[in-house]
């Protein structure tokens, strides 16, 4: 270090350094360590005077005139405090500004700005070093002449031990590259000011940028070192309360990665950082692995780095240089300005861009600093307050000068305080204000492009606006980031063309179910229909004209209509979907039950199940859905719910993930109300299979659709299950679930309707009367089944089984066989009677049981008689005998029950025979000749009807003897009445 440093500084910066100053740059040997290891005890020692051996002390001339102009008379001191020794890096700052300075200070002096006095700028070497910085200071202090100001302060931690003492001895500090937050401390800093902007002031800059591009959410990402940490704290109170989240912030030390993969689990799309160099390549690097850049994420980090600062610090990555350089691109860098890009004419009278030519004519090939335009500002800054101070003095008249100042003299420190706050000039660096002895500067933003940094904007503190230089920021993006994973919900709709297919579809149903009921209101006086129960039919059609209606409700979602009303929705066509059901397959089954109850009546009594009952039927069938209905209403309503699916990628590219919703129709237990429903609706159909299987050998197509009935129950049944497992498990895809319901729904309800009423169409244009025809009973041999039930075609409302049938038909048989016998005989003993009447005794003797044998027909009969009722005709004719049998020990007397009372002329016999016992004159041989030829023709007669002889209803079977041959011996002369059916 030594002797070779002054060959390093320009020739003017030795011309003006004075011999004191000179000297305080060439130190004697360094102190010992221990002698620096304690700077409190240090700064008392060297209030007192003393200092440790070997330690080199400036005591120069009186004001260090070396290199002013002979007409400068009065030339006023700065102390200048910066770092010379070229083996430290902030050097390199001092060697840039100086230059600057002395520019300044010749220009000053040319306008004779602080005439009669004149700038002497004395530097002091800090070596940023605490201990040699307060060295130097207290060196200035004792040994060289009163210095009006302090210049300078570079390092952040000599500069902040120095501007901690200058309240003690009047002095006001202005630094030009201290930028650390810790000097903005007023409270401890009172005396010191900065023309640079400090690493804070790019926060409100921030703040402006996120507003411009609307970015409300971020994350910040800060080494482990006090100056970021700061920034980083200072930066949280400027975003509080301007309406931008800091969603997550994270700090490191040496190894940014666990930090990167934080941000990105958080969603933080916009980071700003707050790193050096070396922790920037390993940040993007990290960047890099975890994809977190591109036109999704957008990086602001300080811009105060060095021109191609990456370079320098690749090989100490485990990251390519092309993929580094991948992560970097688009990031933005905040750095104060160096030099004003506007072109107004700055306090010297020339614009920015004139003074950086000079500012590089004069530095030539020597070392260049980002901090001239600031230093030189500064130099401006110092004239004009002193130029403001001596105007004061001047207007007190207290006959005081600015020269006269010393480190005890607090009033002139005060109005040199004053005066520099009172500050506001264009420089060339742009605004010269402080606020609480902060500049108000310019704040720049540059952006990598292409390998690059380009200057893309610049924030103005003093009023606050932000310009962006033609659009010239680059997002690797259609538009500028979103500061989060942008999350656009997008209902899941029915498609409007599946929508108005199904529709007409739906529309079709409702033509054809129309048809169908005109069909059968226009035929409802037809045999046919009629016997159908048109009544029912109606309610058959209505059902599935219901159902129908609920495939447009199931279509309308939220695209369609209001959340509100969407809800509404929800209940209406549960409610229509539910009511339409039960009327259709109510009417059906209830009709199914009609003909069961008829041709299962076991105990063979008259019935007559009207229309009406069968209302009422279905009418509780649809209370118990009411009352369901209206429960799950009142308890827990159907309400409008929304589903969220997994974020997806949006299609066209932009910047944000989509997010299904899908609205439900759901409520908190809608689990047990679909169980009630469905088991309700199932023991409905088991019901209905279990009425159609009973009635299946009911073959009269009028009355029985037991096997259609069995046909749309098994398809529904099977739809309804693969429909609602199928839309369970499509929940998440509308148009699918509602496609598949719909079909669903339009199968179930024409499969019903077209087995309802297409075959009574058919038969009903082909052959009117084939359902109405009156068919035998036939008794058949072959049947398969063990019960041998014979298969029949009945019109009447009250029939028999078929087994009972069976057996009646077989004894009726055998009883015409029988009386076909005791006909013959009858007549027979007719014959016999009317020619012989000498062979009564015979008869009483021989054919008394013949004749107990006819009387033991009513006992038959009266115990095996039934009734046959239909709609047309009574299937079996039969005839009543009735006969009175009087027993008189061994004795069978026939009775005539319309001769009770003989007629007067059977009186007029021999009066002797009065007086006998009535029993004996009863069974007279004449009497029963005479009752014989009078009763036995009635008798014959009464029963031809039963065996294909001459019709029951004749009431005089005597008015034609010709008639039958069995009855030309009867005499005509007869009254006689009989009574049959």
């Amino acid at each position: 270090m030594g002797s070779g440093r002054s060959s390093h500084l320009p020739a003017p910066t030795r011309a003006r350094l004075g011999s004191s100053t000179w000297r305080s740059m060439h130190p004697s040997p360094r102190r010992p360590a221990a002698a620096t290891s304690n700077p409190a005890m240090l700064l008392l020692l060297l209030c007192l005077g003393w200092a440790p051996p070997g330690w080199g002390w400036s005591r120069g001339s009186s004001r260090g005139t070396a290199g002013l102009p002979p007409n400068a008379t009065t030339p006023i001191s700065i102390m200048g405090l910066m770092p010379v020794n070229q083996s430290e890096e902030e050097s390199r700052i001092t060697q840039g500004v100086l230059p600057a300075v002395y520019l300044a200070m010749d220009q000053i002096r040319n306008e004779s700005l602080l005439n009669p006095y004149s700038l002497d700028l004395r530097v002091y070497d800090t070596e940023c070093d605490n201990a040699k910085g307060l060295k130097a200071f207290y060196d200035a202090i004792k040994f060289g002449p009163n210095h009006l100001m302090v210049f300078g302060g570079v390092c952040a931690t000599v500069t902040s031990i120095i501007a901690e003492s200058l309240k003690g001895w009047n002095l006001v500090q202005l630094s030009f590259a201290a930028t650390t937050p810790e000097l903005a401390d007023k409270k401890k800093y009172p005396y010191f000011f900065r023309t640079v902007p400090s690493d804070n002031a790019v926060n409100p800059a921030i703040l402006k940028l996120l507003k411009h591009y609307h970015w409300k959410r971020v994350g910040t990402l800060t080494q482990d070192v006090q100056r970021f940490s700061e920034v980083r704290n200072n930066l949280t109170d400027v975003l509080d309360g301007k309406d931008i989240e800091i969603s997550d912030t994270e700090s490191f030390s040496d190894d940014p990665c666990t930090s990167v993969k934080k941000l990105k689990g958080n969603d933080v799309r916009i980071i700003l950082g707050q790193f050096n160099e070396e922790m920037a390549v390993k940040v993007f690097c990290c960047a890099y692995d975890e994809e977190m850049y591109g036109s999704k994420y957008q990086w602001i980090i300080p811009g105060w780095y060095e021109n191609l600062w990456w370079e320098a610090w690749i090989n100490s990555s485990q990251c390519l240089s092309k993929n580094l350089l991948t992560a970097m691109e688009g990031y933005i860098g905040v750095d104060f300005e160096p030099l004003s890009s506007k072109t107004n004419k700055t306090i010297s009278g020339r614009t920015p861009q004139q003074y950086e030519k000079e500012y590089n004519a004069r530095r030539g090939d020597g070392q260049s600093s980002k901090f001239h335009g600031y230093a030189y500002d500064g130099i401006w800054v110092i004239a004009n307050s002193l130029q403001r101070a001596m105007s004061y003095l001047n207007s007190t008249n207290e006959h005081q000068k600015i020269e006269d100042f010393n480190y005890s003299n607090q009033k002139l420190g005060n109005i040199f305080l004053s005066a520099m706050n009172e500050t506001r000039f264009f420089g060339v660096t742009g605004e010269v204000v402080f606020k609480n002895g902060e500049r108000m500067g310019t704040i720049k933003f540059t952006q990598f492009q292409e390998q690059k940094e380009v200057k893309v904007g610049e924030y103005n503190a003093v009023d606050d606006t932000l310009i962006i230089i033609n659009n010239s920021i680059r997002f690797q993006g259609v538009e500028p980031p979103k500061d989060k994973t942008i999350i656009q919900e997008e209902l899941r709709k029915i498609s409007l063309p599946l929508y108005s297919i199904l529709s007409a579809l739906t529309i079709l149903g409702m033509i054809m179910a129309s048809a169908f009921l005109f069909f059968n209101i226009k035929n409802r006086n037809q045999k046919l229909i009629k016997m159908s129960s048109p009544y029912m039919n109606n309610l058959i059609i209505l059902g599935g004209m219901l159902s129908y209606a609920s495939i447009f409700l199931f279509g309308l979602d939220g695209s369609f209509v209001s959340e509100k009303t969407f809800e509404t929705l929800c209940t209406v066509r549960t409610w229509i979907l539910t009511v339409g059901y039960t009327t259709a397959f109510g009417a059906m089954f209830a009709k199914t039950w009609r003909v069961h109850a008829i041709f299962k009546n076991v105990k063979m009594k008259k019935k007559i199940i009207k229309d009406q009952k069968l209302l009422g039927i279905v009418g509780g069938m649809l209370l118990i859905d009411l009352c369901i209905l209206i429960c799950w209403q009142v308890v827990d309503p159907l309400r409008r719910t929304v589903e969220k699916y997994n974020m997806e990628p949006d299609p066209a590219g932009r910047d944000i993930s989509i997010r299904p919703i899908l609205e439900h129709c759901e409520n908190t237990h809608m689990t047990i109300w679909l169980g009630i429903v469905y088991a309700y609706k199932g023991l409905l159909m088991l019901f209905g299979c279990f009425l159609a299987w009973e009635t299946r050998n009911v073959s009269i197509p009028a009355l029985n659709d037991s096997k259609y009935i069995g046909m749309s129950v098994y398809n529904v049944g099977i739809m309804c299950i693969i429909g609602a497992a199928v839309s369970f498990l499509t929940r998440d895809q509308p148009n699918v679930q509602f496609c598949i319901v719909a079909l669903v729904i339009i199968f179930c309800s024409t499969i019903t309707l077209c087995l309802v009423f297409v075959p009574k169409l058919i038969t009903l244009r082909t052959n009117p009367d084939a359902a109405t025809q009156n068919r035998r009973f036939q008794f058949t041999q072959n049947q398969k089944k063990e019960d041998s039930k014979t298969s029949t075609s009945v019109t009447s409302v009250n029939q028999a089984s078929t087994s009972r049938l069976e057996g009646l038909q077989s004894e009726n048989h055998r009883l015409r066989m029988k009386i076909t016998e005791l006909d013959k005989d009858l007549e027979e003993v007719t014959m016999q009677l009317q020619d012989t009447p000498e062979k009564t005794t015979y008869i009483k003797q021989n054919h008394y049981q013949d004749l107990n044998d006819i009387l033991s027909i009513r006992n038959f009969t009266d115990g095996k008689a039934f009734w046959m009722e239909s709609a047309q005709a009574s299937l079996i004719q039969t005839s009543e005998f009735r006969f009175e049998v009087y027993k008189d020990g061994e004795k069978a007397i026939l009775k005539n029950h319309l001769d009770q009372n003989p007629p007067a002329q059977w009186g007029s016999s021999d009066p002797s025979r009065t007086s006998k016992d009535p029993i004996e004159d009863i069974n007279s041989p004449e009497h029963i000749q005479r009752r014989l030829s009078l009763q036995l023709p009635i008798l014959h007669h009464a029963y031809l009807p039963s065996i294909g002889g001459v019709d029951a209803s004749c009431a005089s079977p005597c008015v034609s003897p010709s008639a039958s041959p069995r009855h030309r011996h009867v005499p005509p002369s007869f009254r006689v009445m009989v009574s049959g059916l």
